[in-house]
């Protein structure tokens, strides 16, 4: 038995927050009927085409759900959504500012009708404020909420190259319906969950607004490199191979200096004895480690760091990372079916004991209308007949 068997979810989305979001709740057992646009489906089928023909991003967040297709303008729709809700244990949507509104789909309209729904409304600056109508994408976003003026070089701000912004919100939504759930078995209600992307980078940000409100002034561009601690970042060594490392306190300077770099007398240095100064002294620190590196391979500056118990990593290119032996090594790869054959899929990371994460296929677009409209009590001429008229 998963944690969430007997749980159905169905999510009015699109692109990637919401998808990501209701992907988890599928993991854990709940049954998940993703809405989507007749013959055309989420919009993120077409990102790509690079996985056997179908998008890296659909195959990744869409496996394990149940795809029905409606068109939700259509006149036959709103009595199609009302017994689909009607079942629902949680509904879900990602549509554009106001559009949950002008379909009847608001929390307010659900829950009075459906006073043990979980509605979860995910957008990108939430339903009030200046910025209520304002349309919001991952990129645009982690503009906005400053990601971008802290990451990147000194000379120019860079985004993050996943998208951050989409699958931050989507686990804040996922964590909140789950304590929603757990409220409602509490109390016997429901009650509505508002996600903002805003509002989840600016959580995210948190550590350089305070750095940057109190301490008068925003932590600086670095690249590969910590802004604030030193020295943890890129390094390079003799073969030219760079080396990743991170320093998290002064016992950990101390066992660099000593067993890595064989300079105990830079921890007593009254130059760069604690992290403060180092990190004014960055230039000078980062030439005193690379004058050493420099005598040494990437492999036998990882072998030092290890023996010190300083933590270290290399710089893998995605393939590298799919081939990783630690992920091999603990069985972390499945594979799931698509409507292109089966594909690779990676475990979530959450593991418990005594059962697995579902793992079923990705859906073809409206693969599950017929079995989904049956359920609801259509015959199969009405669904011969909606289909004809454009309806599913």
């Amino acid at each position: 038995m998963r944690p969430l068997d007997g749980i159905t979810v169905v999510s009015l989305e699109q692109a990637v927050a919401a998808p990501f979001c209701s992907r988890q709740l599928a993991e854990l057992g709940a049954r998940v009927i993703k809405i989507e646009r007749p013959q055309v489906g989420d919009f993120a089928r077409d990102y790509d085409q690079s996985v056997n023909g179908q998008s890296a991003y659909f195959v990744w967040l869409n496996r394990s759900k149940e795809s029905l297709t409606l068109d939700v303008k259509h006149p036959r729709a709103k009595e199609i959504l009302a017994r689909l809700v009607g079942r629902a244990d949680v509904f879900i949507q990602n549509l554009a500012p106001g559009a949950a509104r002008r379909l009847g789909l608001d929390a307010d309209t659900l829950l009075a009708g459906h006073p043990r729904l979980i509605v979860c409304d995910i957008s990108g600056y939430g339903d009030s404020g200046p910025y209520s109508r304002k349309k919001a994408y991952d990129l645009l976003v982690q503009s906005e909420a400053g990601i971008l003026s802290v990451t990147g070089t000194p000379d120019t701000p860079c985004k993050v190259g996943v998208s951050l912004t989409d699958i931050g919100t989507g686990l804040h939504a996922y964590a909140a319906i789950l304590g929603a759930l757990y409220q409602r078995e509490r109390t016997g209600k429901g009650t509505r969950v508002e996600v903002t992307m805003f509002e989840a980078m600016v959580e995210w940000m948190m550590h350089p607004l305070y750095y940057a409100h109190f301490g008068g002034r925003p932590p600086q561009r670095s690249g590969p490199d910590h802004a604030t601690i030193v020295p943890y970042g890129k390094f390079n060594t003799g073969d030219g191979k760079p080396v990743m490392f991170g320093i998290q306190n002064e016992r950990e300077w101390a066992a660099f200096c000593d067993k890595v770099l064989d300079r105990p007398q830079f921890a007593t240095d009254a130059r760069y004895d604690n992290n403060t100064r180092r990190t004014a002294a960055r230039a000078e620190v980062v030439g005193l480690i690379e004058q050493v590196f420099a005598t040494m391979t990437a492999e036998q500056v990882v072998e030092r760091l290890d023996a010190a118990g300083i933590a270290n990593a290399r710089m893998n290119a995605p393939e590298e990372v799919w081939n990783h032996g630690q992920l091999k090594a603990r069985a972390r790869w499945r594979e799931v079916d698509s409507p292109a054959g089966m594909i690779p899929a990676l475990l979530p990371p959450a593991t418990f004991p005594g059962f697995e994460a579902r793992m079923d296929s990705v859906p073809s677009i409206g693969e599950h209308t017929e079995k989904v409209l049956g359920e609801l009590g259509y015959s199969a001429g009405e669904v011969a007949a909606l289909k004809s008229d454009g309806a599913v």
